[in-house]
């Protein structure tokens, strides 16, 4: 099914099979048709599978591509996103749908110059992409008027709300006109965000093309027992196998993430480190050098859990795990994407056993914890088997074993469906 037969106007279908956007993504598929009706929408999908589109697309139908251009330089769509990363990378996404149209789409972030920002909005904007925080400094200043947004997107909800943030989304919402479309987005739905959904949105419609599955079914997960003192070195054996290539490693301080760059720069990899002190221009060549291949290994802390979007990223390490289970989801939603396949590797110590447990509830097939020769190491309180010359999988409930040693074959990809993101 091409994108020409959802609705939407040729001035904005017609550029994206020359950028390679051939055939949509179910939640495109989905979504798409039910925001060009005007309507509320809550939609649940798994990370990378083509959200961004799947609203922008449609909001930007609705709002700019049918009938003269509204004569006001106030932004009439406004996207709330968690993170500085997603930010960018929304607005660039939305920058690329709106360039026929010739759309103006600023993103609004903390860690950037405030200055150049508010002389942004003097010149104008249709559609403005924000982190809260930053925007509600906005509001404080009156440097932005959102009276003429009519499109609210709140994008990852789950995620927002895991970061505190319903106390200033509830302030920005009371700010916008009661009689707008509001298009929530959320790698899952629990209690919170449904709560959440009912707060600010009106008689939505519901998508859900998650199957169920909070991670993509082509992601494999590996968990390896590993002493404290054993990580690194743990963690360059990993990198080192075959297939090899570019890896996003997770830790939970900045502090460590500092230390293992610093040690894998040492064993000669080429590596970047992002984390919240480092300021947005150097986090932005970070990522920007490791979308290019420049840098082979990403280290971060979970500020990059949302918002990375590589093409073909085949490995997340959490050399840490993480202090909430629902983050290991949207770590690992790093890799698999698109119909690709990823692995996902954890460390894990002895200490780590609720940790695990509570991961493990999240999966919807056991992982089994396997040690790896040389590192071999009590896990927390699970049966551990060596891995002498293999690794163990599990990928959809079932078991497979692999060689470790296979330079010469990689793994199969997929061909992905090549849908915007």
């Amino acid at each position: 099914m091409p994108f020409s037969t959802l609705g939407l106007a040729p001035i904005l279908t017609s550029p994206l099979a020359g950028k390679g956007y051939l055939t949509p993504t179910p939640v495109q598929t989905a979504a798409i048709p039910l925001v060009l009706s005007g309507g509320d929408l809550v939609a649940r999908a798994q990370t990378g599978t083509g959200k961004t589109a799947a609203f922008g697309l449609p909001m930007i139908d609705r709002l700019f591509a049918r009938g003269p251009r509204a004569a006001t330089r106030a932004p009439r769509a406004l996207v709330l996103v968690p993170t500085r990363e997603l930010a960018l990378q929304v607005q660039v996404a939305l920058t690329t749908y709106g360039a026929p149209l010739r759309l103006r789409v600023i993103e609004i972030v903390g860690g950037v110059s405030m200055v150049r920002q508010i002389q942004a909005l003097r010149h104008g904007a249709d559609i403005v992409v924000a982190t809260p925080g930053r925007l509600i400094d906005h509001l404080q200043r009156r440097t932005i008027d959102l009276s003429a947004v009519s499109v609210l997107v709140l994008d990852e909800a789950d995620r927002m709300l895991d970061m505190g943030f319903l106390p200033p989304l509830r302030r920005i919402a009371a700010g916008l006109p009661r009689e707008r479309q509001t298009l929530l987005f959320s790698a899952t739905l629990t209690a919170d965000v449904e709560r959440f959904s009912s707060e600010f949105t009106r008689q939505p419609k519901r998508v859900d093309v998650s199957s169920g599955e909070v991670v993509a079914s082509t992601v494999t997960h590996h968990m390896h027992p590993v002493a404290l003192d054993q990580k690194r070195a743990l963690l360059v054996h990993v990198l080192a196998q075959a297939p090899r290539g570019q890896a996003l490693v997770f830790c939970k301080t900045k502090r460590g993430a500092d230390r293992v760059g610093d040690h894998l720069e040492r064993e000669g990899l080429k590596v970047a480190v992002i984390h919240g002190n480092k300021s947005q221009n150097s986090r932005n060549r970070s990522v920007a050098d490791f979308k290019s291949g420049g840098v082979t290994v990403l280290v971060a802390t979970d500020i990059a859990a949302r918002g990375l979007d590589i093409a073909q990223l085949p490995l997340v390490v959490n050399f840490d795990l993480p202090l909430v289970a629902e983050d290991y989801v949207h770590r690992v939603g790093r890799t698999g994407r698109a119909g690709l396949t990823g692995r996902a590797v954890s460390f894990v110590t002895a200490s780590d056993g609720h940790l695990v447990r509570d991961i493990q509830r999240l999966l919807p097939a056991p992982v089994k914890q396997v040690a790896i020769e040389g590192f071999e190491h009590a896990g927390p309180r699970q049966h551990t088997a060596p891995a002498r010359g293999f690794t163990s999988a599990v990928r959809d409930g079932a078991s497979r074993r692999q060689p470790r040693h296979h330079h010469s074959r990689r793994p199969h990809r997929p061909q992905a469906s090549g849908a915007p993101r």
